[in-house]
């Protein structure tokens, strides 16, 4: 079954945005242990993006992008830009339980927020390997930017939980080749 298909907006008014501020509602130094054994336990093994209409592997990874310890670079080739959706499938090992596993993804363009995306996995069972696809859409052409504007001057941050317990951030630099 297909997931259903995310729509990737690249021009978003500040105000049409809902930021949110998730907190735990576990005691401070449960949830530090908690998130510090999820993450220990975390690894992004593989990712990948492919054109979703032909099924082509346009850029992919090996890289752990999850690791907060660092800012990422991804350099994927601009002609992703031209693709009506795209598919993401990360591939992730988690040593621990996860209850509610879901990302919450934040791009920044020349440092201001201009799209937020959340996608939830769900139940993630311990000492597991697991396979994500996501659908992104792209915004009409219309409203697209050009690689040119965007290469180097884009970061997507990354915020990993538990439900509500903020596992980990990090964050990558795109470039367009």
């Amino acid at each position: 079954m297909k997931p259903a298909p995310f729509r990737s907006f690249l021009l978003i008014s500040h105000k049409q945005m809902a930021l949110t501020a998730s907190r735990s509602t576990e005691p401070t130094g449960t949830s530090n242990v908690r998130a510090d054994g999820i993450l220990n336990g975390f690894k992004l093994n593989w990712m990948n993006l492919r054109d979703a209409e032909s099924g082509k592997i346009l850029w992919q990874s090996t890289e752990d992008m999850a690791d907060p310890t660092r800012e990422h670079e991804a350099h994927v080739p601009k002609s992703i830009l031209k693709c009506r959706t795209v598919s993401r499938e990360i591939n992730f090992t988690s040593v621990e339980k996860i209850d509610k596993f879901r990302l919450e993804q934040r791009v920044f363009l020349k440092g201001n927020i201009i799209e937020e995306w959340f996608f939830e996995f769900g139940f993630v069972i311990p000492q597991s390997t697991n396979t994500w696809q996501n659908l992104i859409e792209a915004a009409p052409e219309a409203q697209m930017l050009p690689a040119s504007l965007l290469s180097g001057n884009v970061v997507i941050e990354t915020s990993f939980f538990d439900d509500t317990l903020l596992v980990s951030t990090s964050t990558v630099r795109l470039f367009y080749d």
